[in-house]
């Protein structure tokens, strides 16, 4: 990235609870309240299934594989990642949801393998052990030194950006929220007194409105703000026109990066006024290998989200993005065919946001900007 530029490293979702929690050091109890799976090692099994033997016990850096020699050429100012698993011992399944994740305190240094500078936790499995399970993630996260966003033990907390202070002046301001249309029941929303997440009820004028008086009262003007949203299905490009909206509501209030997570591949990008809109960034690390229902959307496939930002406009001046693939429960380099798959069906979903994707001599992605 070009000097004087702040670059920001944006991760989708990292979940290293359940299979990804078994291969570590330190695993925690395996039972889960599946509909079909009720062991978290046969998540380990799928994916062994699929490409072979994963060792065990792992180093705490196996998961990220790859990822880490990127991201140190790279060296970005700001890390965040989503992280989409409750750190707990607790064994209190929270009641009506199908799938639960949680990994081992004593594996958080895979976590910290990644170095990130804040986690976002407004999702869809923070609280997937209730509130206890809950107080305990944020405890760890705590104790570990590590910054957080979008869960608290009340909804002061849960709204409050994590501010991160950049070498050459100023600061990033990452602010986490997320949707019900993610999966996040809405008896998780925090409120006076009580612990959960910072949600939002829907994409609309007034929720944005609402964004942007919280933004005025947090911020500075010299601020780089992220807005972390975790939001829509899991699946498919499509972008709704609510969303297409409240994305550029939140970038004419002030927001910076739009920093979206949710869905289990990447969707649309867009740059919207000289800033950076990810409609959906994708999973980065989780146990998905080997599960099959989905294949035409290739979520093996994962993207590292490197964006180059102006400070003091907070411009979008570049964005690149480095393609690897999940084999053996590890983050590989994609193929030069895989990755020309990804660049084509990004492209293709983006060209309607006037973006087009093209393929570096390095293997990489690049949207420039402006578009």
């Amino acid at each position: 990235m070009p000097e004087g530029l702040v670059t920001l490293f944006l991760a989708g979702d990292v979940m290293l609870g359940r299979g990804v929690d078994q291969i570590l050091a330190h695993p925690g109890d395996p039972v889960l309240r599946e509909a079909y799976v009720h062991d978290a090692r046969d998540y380990v099994a799928l994916a062994e299934a699929a490409n072979g033997p994963v060792p065990r016990p792992v180093a705490p850096a196996w998961p990220w594989g790859e990822a880490l020699p990127v991201l140190a050429g790279a060296a970005p100012d700001v890390r965040v990642i989503n992280l989409e698993t409750a750190v707990t011992r607790d064994g209190r399944f929270a009641p009506g949801k199908g799938v639960h994740y949680r990994m081992n305190p004593a594996n958080l240094p895979c976590l910290a393998a990644a170095r990130p500078d804040v986690c976002v936790l407004a999702n869809n499995h923070v609280l997937d052990f209730g509130t206890q399970g809950l107080a305990e993630t944020l405890d760890c996260l705590a104790a570990a030194g590590l910054r957080i966003a979008g869960a608290g033990r009340d909804e002061d907390a849960a709204w409050r950006p994590a501010a991160v202070p950049l070498r050459a002046g100023g600061r990033v301001l990452v602010f986490s929220f997320g949707m019900p249309s993610s999966g996040i029941p809405r008896g998780w929303a925090a409120g006076a007194g009580r612990s959960g997440v910072a949600l939002v009820a829907a994409p609309t004028e007034g929720t944005a409105a609402a964004f942007a008086d919280r933004l005025r009262q947090a911020g500075r003007p010299d601020d780089i703000v992220v807005a972390s949203v975790h939001w829509g299905s899991n699946w498919g490009y499509g972008v709704s026109r609510a969303e297409v909206g409240f994305a550029h509501a939140l970038v004419e209030a002030g927001v910076d990066v739009v920093h979206g997570h949710s869905s289990h591949h990447p969707r649309p990008v867009e740059v919207y006024r000289d800033r950076l809109v990810l409609y959906g960034c994708g999973d980065l690390v989780d146990d998905y290998e080997g599960i099959g229902g989905f294949e035409r959307y290739r979520d093996d496939l994962r993207l590292l989200y490197l964006a180059s930002v102006e400070p003091g406009t907070g411009r979008l001046t570049g964005l690149r993005m480095v393609p690897l693939q999940a084999r053996r429960m590890r983050l590989e380099h994609a193929s030069e065919k895989d990755t020309a798959w990804l660049r084509a069906a990004l492209d293709r979903c983006s060209r309607d946001f006037g973006t087009r994707v093209e393929q570096g001599d390095d293997g990489t992605l690049m949207v420039r900007a402006p578009c």
